[in-house]
């Protein structure tokens, strides 16, 4: 399984960007999205690995409380690629992003997401 981002960049405070991730060696399909999702690392702000979202073994995004209601995450079944729309974006919210999914599961609600596989990441950066 291999994941790839794509579409970082750089955007002012209040705007929106959108991320992809393909995912190569995977079929959404046959295996489903349970168990994919995002976190983001800025280690210069003591943030090494921040989960962002993920979706649990009922297939429910669960959101991290920074993000809710301004991240959304998609699926394009067609294609195996996930995306993360992002809008009211906040200096905060510069960071290296990362597509990741947890191989072994369960993936549950309760904090139970611990990806094993993630891409090379796409740096989005929010000036105010």
């Amino acid at each position: 399984v291999q994941l790839m981002e794509s579409g970082g960049g750089s955007v002012q405070a209040g705007g929106s960007l959108r991320l992809s991730c393909a995912v190569a060696g995977y079929s959404f399909r046959r295996q489903g999205v349970k168990c994919l999702g995002w976190f983001r690392s800025n280690p210069e702000k003591g943030k090494e690995r921040e989960r962002i979202v993920y979706i649990d073994n009922v297939g429910t995004p669960i959101y991290a409380y920074a993000v809710e209601g301004r991240f959304t995450i998609t699926n394009d079944y067609a294609r195996d690629t996930q995306y993360l729309q992002m809008s009211n974006l906040d200096p905060e919210d510069t960071a290296m992003y990362y597509c990741a999914i947890d191989l072994d599961g369960p993936c549950r609600s309760g904090g139970g997401w611990a990806p094993n596989r993630w891409g090379q990441g796409t740096k989005v950066t929010v000036s105010s």
